[in-house]
C-alpha cells in the first residue's frame, strides 16, 4: 500500500500539491488542526445539502505502485535518482527507496476508456524502465517483491522525506513498543520490527471510481460486499521473506505492519488503522468521515490557511485539507474520498486491496471487472443490510486473502467456491454494468476473458507457489526467489497475462553479483538449550544429519556450538551420557552477519579452521552458514 503524503489522495484526481506535514508536538498545533477538521465536516455537509457536487458523470483513475530491483533481482535503493531521471509529474516517491508510484490521468467511463488508460500506463512504465536501466535497475510489478529480506527493512531504505520520517516516529510513539508481525500460512512468520518499513513490502494497483453523491452509501456498501470475491481472483502476493503465507499476504501484512494498538490485559474492541470495517455504512459520506474522526486520533498535522466555510461563502470550492490529511492516514480497503477537479468537487471510492501485477493486462482486467461490478449493481443490493450480513462480507474478504481462488464464500445465504461465484453470478453482473456504461463490447470480452482464464488455469499466487516449490527441490531458497523475480519481469515484458505464463525451468541458475551470507544461510535451524542432555542433542544431530548445532541459553541467545566431533565421541561412548550440552559445547563461537560477503565468510572459516558461522542480527540468531554452503563461491 501507500503512505503517499505528497499526494494524499490521487494527485491527478484532486489537483493537490505538496502538503507539508509535521508531528503534532503541542496542544496548540493539535487544537488548530482539529478546528480545521470540524470546519471541513461542516463544509462537506453544506455542499451535500446544497447539491454542489458533480454528478451524472463517472470518471475512473488509478495509482500504479512498482518495485525497483538490481541486476541480481534484489531490492534497489535508488528511487530518487530514477525519479529525477524520469522527470514526469505522474511519478512520485513511496515509503521505501525501492518503490515508486505512478498517478494516472482520470478518464471518463465510456467506450475505449480502458484502452486509453492501458496505453498511458504502458507508456509511463516504459519511461520508468528506461530511467531504471540508466541507473542499473529494472522495474517489476508484484504485490510483494519475493527477494525482500530483513536487511531491506532497515531505516537505511526509507525514502528521505520529512513526511515518511515523521510518520514512522509518530506511529512508533503511538505503539509504544516494537510492531509485531505474526502470519500463519503453509509456513509461519513471527517477527518484531522497529519501523513502519514492513509496510513498504506492499505494492498495489489502486483503483478510483467517481460516485454520485445520492448513490454513495449504496455504492460504498456494494464495494464492501464484492471485495472478497474480487480479491479471490486477483491474488498475487503469497511470499514474504521466503515464507509461503497467505494467497494475498499483503492484506495481513499491511494491517499488522502499522498496528498502533496497545496489547493489554483488558478486552477492548479497538479498530486498527488498516481495516475492512465493522458494519454497513449509513447516512452519507459525511457519516463515514465522522466515524473515522471519532475512531482514530490524528497522526500528522499540517499548517492550514484555508477556512472551508469562508471559502464557500466566497464562492470557492474548499480543498478540505485537514479532512484529506486525516483520511490519508487511515487505510480501509475501500476508502471514501473527496476531491476537486476542474473547479468542481466530486466523491469517489478508492479500491486499495488489488495487488500490483502480475502483468499490465492482468491489472487492467481486474480494473474492468471491478468497475463493471460497481456499475452493474442489481437494484436489490441498494440497501445492503436487507440482503447480506456485514460479517459475511468481512469473512469473505479474509478467506479470499488467505485462500484465494480456493476460498469458500457466502453470498445471499448460500455457499459458493470463489470461482463458481465469480463465473455464475458476478461476471454476468460485470458485463451488464460495462455494457450499460457504453464500454466497447470488444474491450469487455477481451478483459473479462482474462478473468475467466485465471479461473480455469492459474492466477499470480498459484504461479508463484508452484514454481517456488519446484525450484526449492533443486536450489537454495534465495536462488529460487531470485528466479521467480526474474521470470516475473520477463513475462511482464512479453505483455501476456499470468494464465499463459509457463513454469520456470528448475535447472536454471542465476549468477550472484555480490552475494551475502544472508543469501545462502540456512534459516530453518535445529537448536538446543545449554542444559539439555548432551546425549539427546547429539542424537538429534545424528538423526537429522546435522554437523553443526547452535546452543542457546535460557534467554534464547546464542551461547555455544555443538559439532560432529561431539556426535562421534558420544556415539563411541567416550562421553558420560548424563553430561549436559553446556559441559561439552564450544563456548567461544565466531559469528557473522547476514550482510557479510561470502568472500569474507570463507576467509574467516579458513583462517579459524572452522566449518560454520552462526548468523546474528539484532543480537538474535537468525541462521547458520556452513563451508558447504559457500564452497561454490570459493575461486581460490
Amino acid at each position: 500500500m501507500s503512505f503517499d503524503f505528497l499526494n494524499l489522495e490521487q494527485a491527478k484526481f484532486e489537483g493537490m500539491g505538496e502538503q507539508k506535514v509535521s508531528l503534532q508536538r503541542n496542544r496548540k498545533t493539535q487544537t488548530q488542526f482539529v478546528e480545521h477538521l470540524l470546519q471541513d465536516i461542516e463544509a462537506l455537509e453544506y455542499m451535500l445539502e446544497h447539491n454542489m457536487f458533480e454528478s451524472g458523470i463517472t470518471r475512473i483513475g488509478a495509482e500504479q505502485e512498482f518495485c525497483l530491483v538490481t541486476k541480481d533481482w534484489r531490492p534497489a535503493n535508488n528511487a530518487d535518482p530514477i525519479l529525477e531521471e524520469i522527470n514526469d509529474p505522474h511519478f512520485t516517491t513511496e515509503l521505501a527507496k525501492y518503490n515508486l508510484e505512478i498517478n494516472l490521468d482520470p478518464v471518463e467511463l465510456k467506450k475505449d476508456c480502458f484502452q486509453v488508460m492501458r496505453n498511458e500506463l504502458e507508456s509511463l512504465l516504459f519511461k520508468a524502465n528506461v530511467a531504471a536501466k540508466k541507473n542499473n535497475s529494472k522495474v517489476v510489478l508484484t504485490g510483494i517483491l519475493p527477494t525482500i529480506t530483513q536487511t531491506h527493512l532497515k531505516l537505511d531504505y526509507i525514502t528521505e522525506r520529512p513526511r515518511y520520517l515523521a510518520l514512522n516516529e509518530r506511529l512508533m510513539a503511538q505503539r509504544g513498543s516494537h510492531f509485531h508481525l505474526h502470519l500463519m500460512g503453509v509456513d509461519e512468520l513471527s517477527i518484531q520490527h522497529d519501523s513502519v518499513l514492513f509496510e513498504a513490502c506492499n505494492t498495489s494497483f489502486q483503483l478510483h471510481l467517481q460516485i454520485d453523491p445520492d448513490d454513495f452509501i449504496s455504492s460504498f456498501n456494494w464495494a464492501q460486499a464484492i471485495a472478497g470475491p474480487v480479491l479471490s481472483v486477483c491474488t498475487n502476493s503469497p511470499l514474504l521473506l521466503g515464507r509461503e503465507l497467505w494467497s494475498e499476504t499483503r492484506i495481513a501484512l499491511f494491517k499488522q505492519s502499522i498496528d498502533t494498538r496497545h496489547t493489554t490485559l483488558a478486552l477492548k474492541d479497538q479498530m486498527p488503522r488498516v481495516s475492512f470495517g465493522s458494519h454497513w455504512a449509513t447516512g452519507s459520506i459525511v457519516d463515514i468521515y465522522k466515524e473515522n474522526i471519532a475512531q482514530y486520533k490524528s497522526v500528522l498535522a499540517q499548517e492550514i490557511d484555508e477556512n472551508s466555510m469562508e471559502e464557500i461563502k466566497k464562492g470557492n470550492i474548499p480543498k478540505l485539507k485537514a479532512l484529506s490529511l486525516h483520511n490519508g492516514t487511515l487505510y480501509p480497503w475501500n476508502r471514501a474520498c473527496y476531491g476537486v477537479g476542474g473547479g468542481k468537487p466530486h466523491l469517489r471510492i478508492e479500491n486499495r486491496y488489488i495487488p500490483a501485477g502480475p502483468s499490465v493486462l492482468d491489472e487492467m482486467a481486474n480494473f474492468v471487472f471491478w468497475v463493471g461490478l460497481m456499475k452493474g449493481r442489481p437494484k436489490k443490493f441498494d440497501d445492503m443490510s436487507k440482503v447480506m450480513d456485514f460479517r459475511d462480507a468481512k469473512s469473505n474478504f479474509i478467506k479470499a486473502a488467505r485462500y484465494g481462488s480456493e476460498a469458500l464464500l457466502r453470498w445471499e445465504g448460500k455457499e459458493y467456491t470463489a470461482n463458481d461465484l465469480i463465473e455464475t453470478v458476478l461476471l454476468p453482473i460485470a458485463k451488464k454494468g460495462l455494457l450499460d456504461s457504453n464500454i466497447n463490447s470488444d474491450s469487455i470480452d477481451f478483459y473479462l476473458k482474462i478473468i475467466r482464464d485465471r479461473i480455469s488455469l492459474k492466477g499470480g499466487s498459484k504461479w508463484m507457489i508452484s514454481n517456488l516449490r519446484a525450484l526449492k527441490e533443486k536450489q537454495k531458497t534465495d536462488q529460487a526467489l531470485r528466479l521467480i523475480t526474474r521470470y516475473t519481469y520477463k513475462n511482464q515484458k512479453k505483455g501476456i497475462p499470468v494464465s499463459q505464463w509457463k513454469n520456470i525451468p528448475t535447472k536454471v541458475r542465476l549468477k550472484d553479483f555480490t552475494p551475502w551470507v544472508g543469501h545462502v544461510m540456512t534459516t530453518r535451524l535445529f537448536t538446543v538449550k545449554e542444559y539439555d542432555l548432551a546425549s539427546l542433542a547429539t542424537s538429534i544431530m545424528e538423526w537429522k544429519n546435522i554437523h553443526h548445532m547452535p546452543v542457546e541459553n535460557g534467554n534464547g541467545k546464542l551461547c555455544g556450538l555443538l559439532t560432529w566431533t561431539h556426535v562421534k565421541k558420544m556415539k563411541s561412548k567416550k562421553m558420560d551420557k548424563n553430561v549436559t550440552v553446556k559441559d561439552i559445547m564450544v563456548d567461544k563461537v565466531i559469528t557473522t552477519t547476514p550482510t557479510t560477503s561470502i568472500e569474507k565468510a570463507i576467509a574467516v572459516m579458513k583462517e579459524n579452521l572452522i566449518g560454520c558461522l552462526p548468523v546474528i542480527q539484532h543480537e538474535e540468531l537468525i541462521g547458520i552458514v556452513t563451508i558447504k554452503d559457500v564452497l561454490v563461491f570459493d575461486h581460490e
